[in-house]
């Protein structure tokens, strides 16, 4: 794919997310992208969204699960980068007024006291590296219409990043098994979800090794002070005004997430 279509993609990509409008799926418009393509075109999106005034405070690891991996037609996960916009406050609650098709996932935080540089990371090197653990939810939002997403479409579009919300509530991962530590999702003050961290590449810790070993690769490394959003341990859950959400996983504690506001779509 051409340089000035690359840069073009991600232009589009950014109005779309400045404007609240959704666009038809890359992928069917341009059939010759490649996941090195949509990679680049979010780079471009990324660079847009520096230049409004954002900064990086992380990564996000998407597509973990093997049934999204199979729905996709990958077998790994992808990323995007967290930027100071997508930053929520539990206490705030989050406003959807600046989103378009929002959905919530629970999922593990990871904030960084070392930076981590691939290739050759493992699991126990994640460990070591790791100031704190927090249950937390991210608001995936999509700018494909109808979320009619294949990997080229989610990849270019920064891992369809909406928001997040980080709780509170913080823990050593090297105090408790993050494979086995269950997660309980209530919605509304009913059960919706359970979880386990084993869903998540077999371990959160796994997929953070992955991403830190994928990025080593281009030359990125994960700083110190870093978020790293590891991948949902549960369903997507469109979420609408007044909803309310908590994550609880066995060991950490929870995270609230407050909706108000209407979306776009």
């Amino acid at each position: 794919m051409q340089s000035d279509l690359i840069e073009a993609l991600g232009d589009e990509l950014f109005a779309a997310w400045r404007e609240r409008q959704v666009l038809s799926p890359l992928r069917l418009r341009h059939p010759e992208i490649t996941i090195a393509d949509a990679y680049a075109i979010q780079s471009r999106l990324l660079q847009r969204r520096l230049a409004a005034g954002e900064h990086v405070v992380g990564k996000k690891i998407g597509v973990t699960s093997k049934p999204v991996q199979d729905f996709l037609g990958v077998y790994e996960p992808d990323f995007g980068v967290l930027t100071s916009g997508m930053v929520c406050q539990e206490s705030d609650g989050i406003d959807l007024n600046g989103l378009i098709q929002p959905k919530a996932e629970a999922e593990l935080a990871f904030v960084l006291a070392e930076d981590l540089r691939g290739p050759g990371i493992t699991p126990v090197d994640v460990l070591r590296a790791t100031a704190y653990v927090s249950p937390c939810f991210e608001i995936v939002d999509s700018r494909i219409r109808n979320w009619d997403i294949k990997i080229q479409d989610t990849v270019a579009d920064n891992a369809s990043c909406g928001v997040f919300v980080i709780g509170r509530d913080r823990a050593d991962p090297r105090d408790f098994d993050l494979t086995m530590a269950g997660m309980v999702l209530h919605r509304n003050g009913e059960l919706h979800a359970t979880g386990v961290g084993a869903a998540v590449q077999g371990s959160p810790l796994n997929a953070v090794a992955w991403l830190a070993n994928t990025l080593g690769r281009l030359g990125v490394p994960l700083r110190a002070g870093e978020v790293i959003l590891s991948g949902s341990q549960s369903p997507l859950v469109a979420v609408t005004d007044g909803d309310e959400l908590a994550c609880t996983i066995s060991g950490l504690g929870t995270c609230r997430a407050r909706f108000h506001g209407r979306s776009a779509l």
